[in-house]
């Protein structure tokens, strides 16, 4: 266990217990702050990392066949280098063009889902009664008309909306329309991080490969003046670190088999045509817990309704169901085991709070952080 720090154990008491306690809130405060300051450079950070802990395991696997570590960096890199490139030629041209495409019909899957939602309504007459919000062809007081530019009431605008949160008071479906045009240039996105992307796989290259020298520099630290800022985060920063990258490495294998399924299965049920599009959303998706389930099954019910209608639609909700399944009760359990296990309800009140509080970052960061600090950070350590 950690004990008072030197610096203050010449101070009466009881500052001597108290000081050591203030100057770890301003070390971890300073550590924050640096953090907030450089948030437009976190997925730049984040990238290098997760690069550098992936390769960092391949390096670690290859010592029993090649004892010297420049080469085995080296390597790796290439490997590395070849399954990017390789995605890059393939994959990335066939997702742009998917993407885009996918985002001009979005208007016509609307268009689709609101006609099936009106033959419900008269299959379905209770429907009309229950959820009259949600019917086209309600009663004339239920009936509602976007008055911005005449067109009638869309109960699955009116669903996007809610998602979107952005309401009728504040454009309705101007801003929808926006955010739809938004995402329809998602592929100038894709280019846009390219330079982010390529500047991580340096950085983590270099990282790696003088790793040795880096760590020891980084341990000198103890020796310093700055000893008691290095006692004050290094534990727990590594430890974190250790977390986070077995999280996001068991995460990675799981949304691998994940979109692999996933490509089979939509390819058997005759929507192939979308299969890299689809495929990329379930890959980051499978990175968000539970909600990602969520997420990513929308694309794949608009396509497979709109392509084929709603048998098999209600087929490919079948199919997200089988490949969850089979991740819950398979992947999981042999890739986890009983690391970060958590219930359900509490992943979800996890990835609201981070999401609400940091977006994105909060989605993918929220569970891994959680675990370290409900599993690691709070806990008493053993003194032996």
């Amino acid at each position: 266990m950690k004990t008072s720090h030197p610096p203050f154990s010449s101070l009466p008491q009881p500052w001597d217990r108290i000081v050591p306690h203030i100057a770890i809130v301003m070390v971890w405060g300073l550590l924050f702050g640096l953090v907030f300051l450089l948030r437009s450079f976190f997925l730049l950070l984040f990238l290098t990392f997760v690069f550098s802990m992936i390769q960092s395991n391949g390096v670690a696997r290859l010592d029993k066949f090649i004892k010297n570590r420049i080469i085995r960096v080296v390597l790796v890199e290439i490997l590395f280098l070849t399954i990017l490139s390789m995605v890059g030629v393939f994959l990335v041209p066939k997702v742009k063009v998917q993407t885009e495409l996918f985002m001009n019909q979005f208007p016509s899957y609307l268009e689709r889902v609101d006609l099936e939602i009106h033959e419900l309504s008269i299959n379905y007459p209770l429907l009309a009664e229950i959820l009259p919000e949600l019917v086209i062809e309600a009663p004339e007081n239920n009936k509602k008309v976007l008055e911005s530019n005449g067109i009638e009431y869309s109960p699955s605008r009116s669903i996007l909306q809610q998602l979107l949160k952005v309401g009728e008071e504040s454009g309705g479906i101007e801003n929808v329309n926006h955010v739809l045009g938004t995402l329809g240039n998602i592929g100038g996105k894709i280019a846009a991080v390219t330079s982010t992307f390529i500047l991580s796989i340096l950085f983590s290259f270099l990282i790696l490969l003088d790793l040795p020298r880096l760590a020891a520099s980084v341990r000198e630290l103890e020796n310093t003046k700055l000893r008691f800022i290095y006692l004050s985060v290094a534990d727990d920063i590594r430890d974190f670190s250790l977390v986070l990258g077995r999280a996001l490495e068991a995460q990675l294998i799981i949304a691998i088999v994940n979109s692999m399924l996933t490509a089979i299965g939509i390819s058997i049920l005759g929507i192939g045509e979308h299969v890299a599009f689809i495929s990329v959303i379930v890959f980051f998706c499978s990175f968000i817990p539970v909600m990602g389930v969520f997420i990513s099954s929308v694309p794949i019910c608009l396509v497979a309704l709109q392509t084929s209608g709603i048998q098999i639609m209600f087929l490919a909700v079948l199919l997200i169901a089988f490949i969850h399944l089979i991740e819950g009760y398979i992947l999981n359990p042999r890739i986890y085991g009983s690391y970060m296990r958590i219930n359900p309800v509490i992943i979800l009140i996890i990835l609201t709070i981070g999401g609400k509080l940091f977006g994105f970052w909060g989605l993918l960061l929220g569970v891994p952080f959680c675990t370290y600090l409900f599993g690691y950070a709070i806990r008493i350590r053993d003194k032996s």
